[in-house]
């Protein structure tokens, strides 16, 4: 099956870290089962955030049970400055920028709680949780 949807860092750190809205978070993750990835950048950040919190076998686990199930994406070396251009045009992070350069390269739908992702919603694929 065709990947459709990005899975912002948040989505994925609000159930790692058993947080407030992990259930909904679950429920979307297993209703996009085999559509879903995640981005290079997500990974990287989803580990510097548990091992600064010593949670090194929830990491653990997601390296193991996961990321199987998930494509982990990268945006195409041409996209690079693109980046910078995103962030400049809509006032965002890089890491924000980074997600849309990468659903972009791929035509897939960000799916996010991050209300930042507000500012890029009418040129660009997002999905709010």
């Amino acid at each position: 099956m065709a990947i459709k949807y990005l899975i912002d860092t948040n989505i994925f750190l609000e159930i790692l870290l058993n947080q407030e809205k992990k259930k909904v978070c679950k429920k979307c993750l297993i209703d996009r089962f085999g559509k879903i990835a995640i981005s290079d950048f997500s990974f990287h950040s989803i580990g510097v955030i548990l091992f600064r919190k010593k949670k090194f076998e929830t990491f653990n686990s997601f390296v193991n049970d996961v990321l199987p199930q998930i494509e982990i994406l990268t945006t195409q070396r041409k996209y690079y400055t693109e980046i910078s251009n995103i962030a400049i045009q809509f006032n965002l992070d890089f890491d924000d920028a980074y997600q849309v350069a990468v659903a972009k390269s791929r035509n897939i739908t960000i799916v996010t709680m991050d209300k930042d992702f507000e500012k890029v919603k009418d040129l660009y694929k997002i999905e709010f949780l």
